[in-house]
């Protein structure tokens, strides 16, 4: 057997591959990252709700036993996996890190949860979300907060921070997480993992309302190409309750392979012409990470799309405030329930109230104005590209950041604007790694594909990938604590 320590930092393409070959039993694999999560949580608070050790041993002895008399039930055939806490798991605690649902345990998985089942995951337990998944910043007042992989004294970003942060650390093999605005996206960039927000529709989301428009969705995140093809291969695919949901074949996404970069047209947005602010060094390091890009022959170009980015700001916030507060309206209209919601939460509710169906109507319409440029521009680039955040990870005592470079932040969402247009867009986007700044902290750059480009922004991803070697940096607390992890 491989030590442990390489099993916990193999990718999770080649711990399943050795699983299915029984090179390594999926006991070994489980207790490696148990061990990981004893060594690592206590520090950065990103797993939650962890199940008794020994039930989860016995269910990968089980999972050791099952393999060897029917073969494998999936591609994630005895994976330890821990679910982003916005989702139901049957059995196992989903608070949503509300003070209203602290001991609410679902009878029944969301859909997405129901195949990392299927394609033979065992849950382990769950990753860390700020209250309701409002904001960039995994705090919340049942579990606390969330710290940053590479400095534990910053924020580890969200909503799916967990996710990332125990990515980053080697807690789990891969991490499911959702995006509404940017919580695929930012947790990535702030981790140093990849996060991919898919189109809306290629993984079937909750089934009790769906025919509303889409802004939120699930989609993965992993520290390798591979392993993020791979996921979503697990995650994506057709389902007849949901009306959108993209038929295409899956699988594909799991045989990512890298594509020729010589003769790719990247868009760089950057700071969409002075609109967005940011900290110092951001756009120095995204653009550093586009040079590498020019150096293997891709052609980067500047661009300032012909539209007012104030626009797509006001459009989100309504679209938002209609979604987000109608959804947590049922909690706001008790006056008990609303004393326990964050101020946030209350927030949305509150001005999603004062929207008119014509407000919202006219909001829709702008979203679709966006979408059309957008469209427009991937007439002379393959992919759009804008920075994954606006600031690098802050001190996880703060809530959000108050001003970005003297400029003051006028919601608690207003920093992550930067994340807004691939949201708004409706296109896949992922977030790749570029690099950390001189105080060792991370950053990540978004790319923008067309409508169901998923597939493309793989191949960019696998090249970018074995161009730089980002997957094989890891932070600090695993380099220094335990040598035998080093890459």
């Amino acid at each position: 057997m491989p030590p442990s320590s390489d099993l916990v930092t193999m990718r999770a393409t080649d711990l399943a591959r050795a699983i299915r070959d029984r090179a390594v039993s999926a006991r070994e694999a489980m207790q490696a990252h148990l061990d990981q999560i004893a060594r690592h949580n206590p520090a950065v608070n990103a797993i939650v709700s962890l199940r008794d050790p020994d039930r989860l041993l016995a269910e990968a002895e089980a999972a050791d036993r099952d393999l060897a008399a029917n073969g494998p039930r999936g591609p994630l055939h005895g994976l330890p996996h821990a679910v982003k806490d916005l989702s139901a798991t049957a059995g196992i605690r989903t608070t949503q890190g509300s003070p209203l649902f602290r001991d609410t345990v679902p009878e029944t998985d969301a859909l997405h949860v129901a195949r990392l089942k299927a394609a033979g995951a065992i849950l382990i337990g769950k990753t860390n979300v700020p209250e309701f998944g409002l904001g960039s910043h995994s705090t919340n007042p049942v579990f606390g907060v969330t710290r940053n992989a590479y400095d534990p004294a910053k924020a580890g970003g969200g909503s799916s921070g967990g996710a990332a942060v125990a990515l980053a650390l080697r807690m789990v093999p891969l991490a499911d997480g959702s995006d509404h605005g940017g919580s695929l996206r930012n947790p990535a960039a702030w981790n140093n993992v990849l996060g991919l927000r898919p189109a809306a529709g290629r993984v079937p989301g909750h089934t009790d309302e769906v025919f509303l428009p889409q802004l939120g969705v699930n989609g993965p995140m992993a520290r390798s190409t591979a392993d993020l093809g791979l996921l979503l291969s697990v995650q994506a695919g057709d389902d007849p309750r949901i009306p959108n949901a993209i038929r295409q074949d899956p699988a594909g996404f799991a045989l990512a392979r890298p594509r020729e970069l010589r003769g790719l047209r990247i868009g760089w947005i950057g700071d969409f012409g002075g609109h967005l602010p940011f900290e110092p060094g951001v756009l120095d390091l995204c653009e550093a990470g586009l040079a590498v890009f020019s150096a293997h022959g891709a052609a980067v170009e500047p661009v300032l799309p012909a539209f007012d980015p104030e626009a797509i700001w006001r459009a989100w916030m309504v679209l938002r405030q209609w979604i987000t507060g109608a959804n947590l309206a049922v909690h706001w209209r008790d006056p008990e329930k609303r004393a326990l919601m964050k101020p946030e939460a209350v927030w949305e509710v509150e001005q999603g109230q004062k929207l008119s169906a014509f407000e919202v109507h006219a909001a829709s319409v702008t979203r679709t104005a966006w979408y059309h440029c957008v469209r427009g521009l991937f007439e002379r680039f393959d992919v759009l590209a804008l920075p994954a955040a606006q600031v690098f990870p802050f001190d996880a005592r703060e809530t959000w950041p108050r001003s970005i470079n003297g400029r003051a932040m006028d919601t608690y969402h207003r920093w992550m604007e930067v994340v807004v247009p691939g949201t708004m867009s409706g296109c896949p986007v992922i977030s790749l790694p570029v690099g950390l700044n001189p105080g060792g902290l991370p950053m990540g750059i978004q790319l923008i594909a067309p409508n169901h480009g998923e597939a493309d922004l793989l191949a960019i991803a696998a090249a970018y990938e074995a161009a730089t070697g980002f997957d094989r940096t890891q932070p600090p607390i695993l380099r220094d604590r335990s040598p035998a992890l080093r890459a």
